[in-house]
């Protein structure tokens, strides 16, 4: 008998919430975002929970809207990923560490060794999730007044991956000796000058440190598009979906499996991993009361333009509390569209309500009790929709408390989670292997 799958959950903890008005729920901590001893209690309590790894998002400017919808935004002052997750490293033993850091603007130098950093001083946790900048005020922090075209920043990213990689290998993993009675620190012959040279990069290497524990920090990638799909199908080992429908999520799974069969890569080489907002309740119906408290809290003004722009029409015309009017067919997406109005139609929310949803936090959302959502849970990885879940929480502590103390005992109940670490490193924690050097082999 084939062995039961298990999930993999990964915690996302910068922002500490996604949802508009998370922030603003009573009982939240407001300032989680910035205050580190939230942070380093809520990741030790996800790591009591056996959790993979915290995830932390990142931006590079001041989201892009306008001012009145920025100033109630809760994300516009947070900390830096490596420099928050080396203060999570000296805080916790086995949870692995997950980073977002862009390819536009930054140096693969650079990125190798902070991560080769992050990697040695957790023992072994680290991630680093890659992507690119699509914001153009960000282009303008950094000298740049346009953006890249975007299936050129995917080409630079596959690139850019390369080179760090290859400065990863600089050293064997047995180069350094560390003879005290010769004086001999390392060998020579177990070094690599990587001397990469294109158009983009010219980077001689090799790095100053050794080679991260985990020979690399594992790849995390988010794309959606087909050049964000290819990238994850030739350097990924764990994709962060974004699917909103099992139907969804199992036509994205399918096509990276080919994509992998194509490249030559194995069926295992990369776990899929969706993200999914978890709001909890006794019953189903206290689940459905803490969802409406929550999207009420969203101020309607702020997210009208978002309804509006999803409808591919006007709707600040529209009574706000009565159910949504007749939509006109536009040329806008019809697959948006349709998915908006069956929500509607399907929740009977009024248009203030349809708006607060879809400002607060428009992505895949499983709401009820820990049965409930363990068994959705359970379908979508027996669906081969995903390997796990990149868990989202409506604000914080009390939407970590409920997963921790209810929905992962629920999961373990039922062998579908870890209730101890089998290994010491991120990459055992997702049963992926570590790679071979790519100039080395180990002296046997």
């Amino acid at each position: 008998m084939a062995a039961t799958r298990k999930l993999h959950l990964c915690a996302f903890l910068k922002p500490v919430s996604l949802h508009g008005a998370g922030w603003r729920y009573p009982g939240a901590w407001a300032d989680a975002n910035l205050n580190i001893g939230h942070l380093k209690a809520l990741a030790q309590q996800l790591e009591r929970s056996c959790f993979d790894a915290v995830f932390t998002a990142d931006h590079l400017a001041l989201l892009n809207m306008p001012m009145e919808a920025l100033q109630r935004s809760h994300t516009v002052s947070t900390f830096e990923p490596l420099t928050l997750l080396s203060a999570l490293a000296a805080s916790t033993d086995r949870i692995g560490l997950v980073g977002t850091v862009s390819t536009s603007f930054e140096q693969p130098y650079h990125v190798a060794r902070r991560f080769a950093s992050l990697d040695h001083i957790s023992g072994g946790r680290a991630g680093w999730n890659v992507v690119t900048t699509y914001n153009p005020d960000a282009a303008r922090n950094f000298g740049n007044q346009d953006l890249r075209e975007h299936d050129d920043r995917y080409r630079l990213a596959h690139e850019f991956h390369t080179v760090v990689r290859g400065l990863w290998d600089s050293w064997a993993d047995d180069a350094f000796i560390r003879d005290q009675a010769t004086g001999l620190y390392f060998d020579p012959a177990r070094l690599q000058v990587l001397d990469y040279q294109s158009p983009e990069f010219a980077v001689r290497g090799p790095l100053n440190i050794a080679r991260p524990i985990q020979g690399a920090p594992v790849i995390f990638q988010a794309g959606a598009s087909e050049a964000g799909r290819q990238l994850a199908a030739e350097t990924a080992e764990v994709i962060f979906g974004s699917e909103t429908t099992l139907e969804g999520a199992c036509s994205f799974y399918a096509d990276i499996q080919r994509r992998l069969l194509a490249l030559g890569r194995p069926e295992l080489a990369i776990r899929i991993m969706p993200g999914a907002m978890i709001i909890m309740g006794e019953t189903m119906a206290e689940a459905q009361v803490h969802r409406a408290r929550l999207d009420s809290l969203v101020d309607y003004a702020q997210c009208l333009p978002t309804l509006s722009r999803l409808l591919g029409c006007d709707a600040s015309g529209f009574a706000p509390d009565d159910p949504l009017p007749e939509i006109p067919q536009t040329n806008e997406s019809q697959s948006t569209r349709a998915f908006v109005l069956e929500l509607a139609s399907r929740e009977g929310l009024t248009v203030r309500q349809l708006a607060q949803r879809l400002g607060g936090y428009g992505g895949l959302t499983f709401v009820g009790t820990a049965t409930s959502i363990a068994d959705e849970m359970e379908h979508w990885l027996n669906a081969r929709g995903a390997d796990g879940f990149n868990i989202l929480f409506p604000h914080v502590p009390l939407g970590v408390a409920d997963v921790t103390d209810r929905l992962v005992p629920e999961l373990q109940r039922r062998s579908l989670f870890r209730t101890n670490y089998e290994g010491a490193t991120l990459r055992e924690h997702l049963r992926l292997p570590q790679p071979g050097n790519a100039f080395f082999r180990l002296k046997t």
